[in-house]
């Protein structure tokens, strides 16, 4: 009799296992979906953004200035502030918070 009861235990000792890890692994598969996939995704599209930048596109950078861009380096822009034809400054393309096409 002991042995039935023993071999009960282990039984159920077994299948709490199994779902601890099924909780683990949906935990785990909600947080990809609910925070790593949508970041994955939002730098995917920045990615883009930066990518499609051309001379003459109006810009927003992340310190809330407008400008137009003058030139286009590698991981460097030449942004025009206002109207004062000066007021040129080179900045870092992450710095590019939003891009407004050139209409042409």
């Amino acid at each position: 009799m002991n042995n039935l009861l023993l071999a009960a235990k282990t039984a159920g000792g077994g299948s709490s296992v199994v779902i601890i890890v099924l909780y683990v692994v949906v935990i785990i598969g909600a947080m990809y979906f609910l925070m790593i996939r949508p970041q994955k995704k939002q730098d995917k599209r920045q990615k883009d953004l930066l990518g499609n930048v051309e001379v003459g596109d109006s810009i927003l950078t992340s310190s809330g200035f407008y400008g137009v861009v003058i030139d286009v380096q590698d991981d460097t822009v030449i942004v025009e502030f206002g109207n004062n034809k000066n007021c040129r400054i080179p900045m870092q393309k992450q710095a590019i918070v939003d891009v407004e096409k050139l209409e042409s």
